[in-house]
């Protein structure tokens, strides 16, 4: 089936069969890595994108399912070759250790702040609840979401 997928802004076209997954499709069609692939089953969340802006676990979609709509990657937050707001927050804050499930935090984060931008820490939490790490404890993860939000607003109020 011949699909069109705008990635981080950028049309991608591809003749791919019915049965791959909108994540094989970022990593080997596209060439994108900072999806990452994880359980297969959506437990884990390290494969979650931005599918018209909302989370969506890449693993267990279609390629075809995303057939013209807008995909956002961790690749695609960098704003004008910058680090985005989160991407500053994460780094921070130490939002990161092993880095694993980062890419799905971030965008998660984002799309949090897109709908939400004043999230308490219990909406934080709520967010990125179908979201694993095993690494941090989450506690630095919900606080550069937190600034994430906070520079966030003092941007839009500038």
């Amino acid at each position: 089936m011949n699909i069109t997928l705008t990635v981080n802004g950028g049309e991608h076209t591809a003749d791919v069969e019915p049965r791959r997954l909108l994540v094989d499709f970022l990593r080997s069609t596209v060439g994108l890595k900072g999806t990452h692939i994880g359980c297969d089953t959506t437990s884990c969340g390290v494969c979650t994108v931005l599918v018209d802006g909302t989370p969506v676990k890449s693993c267990t979609m279609f390629a075809v399912q995303a057939n013209g709509r807008s995909i956002t990657t961790v690749e695609g937050l960098k704003q004008n070759g910058d680090l985005s707001a989160i991407q500053k927050a994460f780094k921070e804050e130490h939002g990161l250790q092993c880095g694993f499930c980062t890419p799905a935090m971030m965008l998660v984060g984002t799309a949090l702040i897109e709908e939400n931008p004043d999230p308490s820490e219990d909406q934080i939490r709520w967010a990125i609840s179908g979201n694993l790490c095993r690494c941090t404890g989450y506690i630095n993860i919900v606080k550069a979401i937190m600034a994430a939000a906070e520079t966030t607003r003092e941007g839009a109020s500038s």
